[in-house]
């Protein structure tokens, strides 16, 4: 059942009677899991996590844990600063220091140590700083470089699963964590679920347990299944497989891909899901919370995804007629999260429509719900999480790849089920694309906005229509140049002519200009905002004589004191 569109904007203000109260929810931290102290170590790769911290010779380390994994934080700290100690302790022990003291070193292995060794080395003994980064800016999934340079970090280490999105600017330690797996279990579902033993599948499994795909790879091999392919983590969102590696056979082409199956270790998130849905034969999915597997048939599992796709088609469908988009930038660590905005602002530009850029950090409704003229958000962030359901939000919320489809026209809009969300296809299909919408507007008189064949009047374009409620728009496309009449400079015989009394139409409807650009935001705060700022409720007219700006609230003496108890005005009353 469809939920049904609000009709207006929800209402954000906190009652006056609930104005003392703090809104923030308490976390329940009863169920969160703490490891036993003997599985810490093994658990967040404490060993390896010093040894490259030591290699890299960070001195300020940033820790990114989830919210699940806090409650390890402070014990994970504190093993790493005895490894880090303990590695400091024993460095004078290397056998190669104590022969260049003992003086037995030859000659070119001490020239290549003192090549080797840094001027500015900041000193190799100095004492690492561990920083717990308690919350994140933006999601887990992402590395918060934000917060690491709150502290001056050199280098994060990002614990639990990852998009693994290149990071713009800080070097990254990742740590997955290895969470335990009942093997058993999961060859006797793989049995019941592919009972041909030269069936073609791909062995894939969440991040934090992708270190039991070549122990699961090699039991099958052992039962027989000649086919199986395992997976490897590769840091490549772009990837056909994202972040994964994909068999050889199909590595530069996405049909013999589709010649497997995917058997997937643990609930994938909705936009990888969305992804492989559209890549592989079918999926079959593993779920470890229950320890049980998903051995529904291929057409049940592409049912669900292709529900997923159909949701995400409306909503992108339903933006066609949207004339102001906002840009919602929920990541500052991402790399090419610049040139995507940029590409998004062009797209929106050439449509004829009007965008408004906000970075925000953790999306919800009531932020984006301040902006009413906003008719759809554009979210920019990592690649899992730019795709955010919109059923709490005041208006639709559609991620870069899905912006393309919504600004073509119904003719030209071609829905194959194709989903991806990684910023680097995006700008490669741009790329791709660029030469050959150069030599078709090289060919066309009038470039085509995105709205169908019209001529270069704009009365006799096509009528657009809400999709969602059948009514007309007039103004989809307000960003659009209107060709307005000319006047005539001169008449026959070279005289100067008299000015026109003709009727001229007004460029792009009767909207709001600023600095004699349309503005649509300007448009909406002037005819529907209910409340413009401090001093729009004083609207008598001017006198006689006074000044345009006479109308402002004048300045009065405020209240004075402490909270307990303000004093008015000059006889002292209290409040």
């Amino acid at each position: 059942m469809a939920i049904p569109a609000l009709a207006t904007a929800p209402v954000l203000s906190t009652p006056d009677t609930h104005i003392f109260e703090d809104p923030t929810p308490v976390v329940d931290t009863s169920g969160l899991s703490r490891l036993p102290d003997d599985l810490i170590a093994l658990t967040y790769e404490i060993e390896r996590t010093v040894r490259e911290i030591r290699a890299g010779r960070w001195r300020r380390i940033a820790l990114q844990f989830p919210d699940h994994m806090l409650v390890d934080a402070p014990r994970v700290y504190e093993a790493l600063s005895q490894g880090l100690k303990y590695a400091r302790s024993t460095r004078n022990e290397d056998p190669g220091s104590q022969r260049l003291q003992n003086g037995t070193v030859g000659e070119e292995e001490l020239a290549e140590k003192l090549e080797n060794t840094l001027i500015t080395d900041r000193g190799e003994d100095s004492a690492e700083k561990l920083f717990i980064l308690a919350d994140s800016s933006y999601g887990a999934c992402c590395v918060d470089e934000v917060a690491a340079e709150h502290v001056d970090a050199d280098v994060v280490v990002h614990y639990g699963r990852s998009c693994l999105s290149p990071p713009s600017r800080l070097p990254v330690i990742y740590v997955f964590t290895t969470p335990p797996l009942d093997l058993a279990s999961v060859i006797s579902t793989f049995r019941q679920t592919y009972t041909d033993k030269h069936q073609k599948v791909i062995l894939m499994a969440d991040i934090p347990y992708s270190h039991h795909i070549p122990t699961l790879h090699a039991r099958l091999q052992e039962d027989g299944y000649t086919d199986t392919y395992a997976t490897e983590i590769v840091h490549n969102p772009s990837s056909l497989l994202p972040n994964r590696s994909v068999p050889p056979v199909s590595v530069d082409s996405k049909e013999t891909l589709r010649e497997y199956q995917l058997f997937h270790v643990s609930e994938p998130p909705t936009s990888l899901l969305l992804t492989l849905s559209s890549r592989v034969g079918a999926i079959h999915i593993y779920p470890t919370s229950t320890g049980t597997a998903d051995t529904a048939t291929p057409s049940v599992v592409l049912a669900s995804s292709a529900r997923s796709l159909n949701r995400r088609y409306a909503l992108l469908t339903s933006l066609s007629t949207a004339s102001v988009f906002g840009i919602l930038v929920n990541t500052l660590s991402v790399k090419n999260y610049m040139h995507i905005m940029s590409h998004v602002q062009s797209q929106i530009a050439a449509a004829g429509k009007k965008s408004y850029t906000f970075v925000v950090g953790k999306v919800n409704a009531a932020k984006v719900a301040n902006f009413s003229e906003i008719g759809g958000w554009v979210v920019i962030g990592c690649w899992e999480s730019s795709l955010i359901e919109s059923q709490d939000f005041w208006k639709p919320l559609i991620t870069p790849f899905e912006l393309g489809l919504a600004l073509q026209s119904d003719s030209e809009r071609l829905w194959t089920g194709e989903w991806t969300g990684d910023f680097q296809t995006v700008l490669e299909e741009k790329k791709s694309t660029n030469g050959v919408l150069a030599e078709k507007n090289g060919e066309e008189e009038e470039p085509v906005n995105g709205s169908g064949d019209y001529d270069s009047e704009e009365e006799s374009a096509p009528p657009e229509y809400d999709l969602r409620t059948g009514r007309y728009v007039s103004q989809s496309r307000p960003m659009r140049p209107s060709k307005t009449l000319k006047e005539p400079s001169q008449v026959e015989g070279g005289e100067a002519a008299a000015p026109s009394a003709a009727l001229i139409k007004r460029a792009n409807g009767d909207l709001a200009q600023v600095g004699g650009v349309v503005s649509p935001g300007a448009e909406f705060l002037r005819s529907q905002r209910t409340w413009q700022g401090l001093g729009t409720d004083f609207s008598k007219a001017p006198e006689e004589g006074e000044n345009v700006n006479g109308n402002a609230a004048r300045m009065e003496e405020g209240r004075s004191g402490i909270a307990r108890g303000y004093v008015v005005g000059s006889n002292g009353t209290e409040h």
